[in-house]
């Protein structure tokens, strides 16, 4: 008596298959994780607070080209210093379409700028005490000499 066993396919073939597109590129967590250099529970995270939202066959996660999009935005907002509220603005901004990336990019030009002023200030700051520093580094250093 032979039992038949049911194939099993891989969930990136699944949701190619349910999409009717095997041309679409399409990544598991994995895939991202390693590619982005960040553990799969960062990515399950931004999940969790809406920043990206896989297809799930067979109870897999399966990012496609516009998630993959999206969590590189995420981590460059991140990168700058943007709060996740910030950044969910930002890609909301965006619509379904593409039809806000005018808003997008005005949105970013103004959070850059404020970034860019915010270094700069701290930037002054630490050239003022590396010299208060240096001044006492050096003065340090003619009295052990003098010794």
């Amino acid at each position: 008596m032979s039992v038949k066993r049911e194939e099993t396919r891989n969930p990136l073939e699944e949701a190619e298959k349910a999409s009717g597109r095997s041309d679409q590129e399409l990544f598991g967590i994995g895939d991202l994780a390693e590619e982005f250099e960040i553990s799969t529970r960062s990515i399950r995270f931004y999940e969790s607070k809406g920043l990206i939202s896989p297809q799930r066959v067979n109870g897999v996660r399966i990012y496609n080209r516009k998630d993959r999009a999206r969590l590189a935005l995420i981590l460059r907002g991140k990168a700058i210093g943007s709060s996740l509220s910030e950044i969910k603005h930002f890609l909301d901004l965006y619509g379904q379409h593409g039809e806000g990336h005018r808003q997008q990019l005005e949105y970013l030009a103004s959070r850059t700028g404020e970034v860019l002023k915010e270094l700069s200030a701290r930037k002054d700051a630490l050239e003022v005490t590396i010299s208060e520093i240096q001044s006492i580094h050096d003065e340090c250093m003619a009295k052990l000499t003098e010794e």
